[in-house]
This record gives C-alpha cells, structure tokens and sequence, in this order.
C-alpha cells in the first residue's frame, strides 16, 4: 500500500491506484491514465528541478540545492568552502544543468 497503491484487483491480481486528474481506478503500473490520458507521476519524494535550480543560483555558495536534494554531505562541503567562491561557480553551473534537464531525467537521478 506504498506510493499511492490503493487497492489489489482479486480477479487479475494487479495492484491498482487512483488517477490524479480524473480519479479513476487504474492499474498501479500505469503511466499513462487510459480514461483521461493523464501521465501519472510518483508523488512521495518527489523533487522539482526549477526550485533546485533556483536555490542552486541565489544560495548554491551555501549548498541549499544540495540539501534540498538529500545530499547533505555535498551541502556541508559547500558549506565549509563558500568562502572560496568554488562552490558558488558549481553551483551555477549546476543550476543550468538542472535546467536543461529534462524531468524524467531529473526524476530519476534525483527523485
């Protein structure tokens, strides 16, 4: 019952869950809502790459995308060595990165 799993089908056997957009019972596997057409996403952990792009230019001196992103021991190197500006020219580079990433990519790297 993890990652929005709802329900099991007893005649098939699949796990199912709820569409997001339109509500209706699909198979937990689907990636696609095949009532409304909806791509179904992981909601639990899931991380948005504008905001860590965004934290990555105002405070990637500080590591904040970083730690926003679960790596809290990058965010401590960044933290230690702000003073130096490294940190802050990665960060930028970084934060373009993360732009240009697609989602899914970003998603699976990042979750």
């Amino acid at each position: 019952m993890s990652d929005g799993i709802l329900s099991t089908d007893p005649e098939v056997g699949n796990e199912q869950k709820f569409c997001f957009r339109c509500g209706t019972l699909i198979r937990a596997d689907a990636a696609v809502c095949p009532h409304c057409g909806a791509r179904q996403e992981r909601v639990s952990g899931r991380r948005n790459r504008v905001i860590a792009a965004i934290l990555a230019f105002l405070f990637g001196s500080f590591g904040a995308h970083r730690f926003y992103l679960g790596q809290i021991g990058m965010g401590l190197l960044y933290l230690v060595f702000f003073w130096t500006v490294i940190p802050g020219i990665i960060a930028i580079v970084e934060g373009i990165i993360y732009l240009t990433m697609s989602d899914e990519r970003f998603a699976e790297r990042y979750g």
